[in-house]
């Protein structure tokens, strides 16, 4: 099925997403998003209930979700925005480093988290991007990272 080019306030649901990028459950972290500018900024939405398979074990009787799934929220996210430019269509974007996270407040079940991303720099095959969640207009953690375009193998 082919993704239509993106476009300003463009609401993605999870078959655009996965129709997009890569991840799938257990560990698709986005379950809707919308285009706020083609190729620059991109909110994603991420509703986290207790059937999260991370809750067993982080933390047992007090279920929390684990930061680096919010980084990764951020940034599967931000694959959503970059991946759907035509030009990307079946790569696979990669971590080449996060920098600046901060942990603000726990996110726990019943949150939905909103998940801000603005690119920064996207240039040939790498990019920089920046990114912020918020639970109920509270920030809860932010990141910025970096990463590379690359093709699939095999």
């Amino acid at each position: 099925m082919e993704t239509a080019p993106a476009t300003a306030n463009k609401v993605l649901n999870i078959v655009d997403i996965m129709n997009t990028i890569p991840h799938r459950p257990p560990f698709l972290l986005v379950d809707r998003a919308e285009i706020v500018e083609p190729e620059k900024k991109i909110v994603g939405y991420k509703g986290v209930t207790m059937n999260e398979p991370f809750f067993v074990g982080h933390f047992p009787g007090h279920p929390i979700m684990p930061g680096v799934l919010i980084v990764e929220s951020l940034a599967q996210t931000a694959c959503v925005l970059m991946l759907g430019r035509p030009d990307l269509k079946n790569k696979l974007a990669f971590f080449l480093g996060i920098d600046g996270v901060k942990f603000r407040k726990p996110v726990v079940p019943g949150d939905m988290l909103e998940l801000h991303v603005e690119i920064l720099r996207a240039g040939g095959r790498a990019g920089k991007a920046r990114g912020e969640a918020f639970v109920r207009g509270e920030k809860v953690t932010e990141a910025d990272f970096t990463f590379v375009i690359a093709d699939k193998q095999g």
